[in-house]
């Protein structure tokens, strides 16, 4: 969930401010294909597909962190807390990816948006996290 709410996100937000809702999706594959994803603007298999998979990538990772902290601890049935904790997990995930991930290995999409759509991107992968944690305990059936 945090994977599609937070690339809902890039697009809109892209569309908004570059005109192109593949721009800040293609930008992540900038780890492979380097300058020319950052500003590549069509939607195609090369950068948008492994600009996706990529963003996936890390927003499994986060969550999978996200998972394993909440696991079996009491907050996790509060959609409050449960709240909490994944605004953490994307607090902690924007900070590792700005502050301790070297440039060729950002996100990308930081050159293409503004830091308010940062922000709003940030914002929707927490929800996404928060939103997927309550589905999945919603199944539990310890509860």
């Amino acid at each position: 969930m945090a994977s599609l709410f937070s690339a809902a996100a890039l697009m809109v937000c892209g569309r908004r401010e570059t005109g192109s809702s593949a721009a800040p999706i293609n930008a992540v594959s900038h780890w492979y294909w380097r300058e020319e994803a950052l500003y590549f603007r069509q939607t195609d298999i090369k950068h948008t597909l492994l600009g996706y998979l990529t963003h996936h990538g890390a927003s499994v990772f986060w969550g999978a962190l996200f998972a394993a902290a909440l696991h079996g601890r009491p907050a996790a049935r509060n959609p409050g807390a449960v709240l909490a904790g994944s605004m953490a997990t994307s607090a902690a995930a924007c900070f590792v990816d700005f502050q301790l991930t070297p440039e060729r290995l950002t996100p990308g999409f930081e050159h293409r948006l503004s830091h308010r759509s940062l922000a709003a991107v940030y914002g929707s992968f927490a929800v996404g996290l928060a939103v997927g944690a309550l589905l999945v305990g919603g199944n539990d059936p310890a509860k």
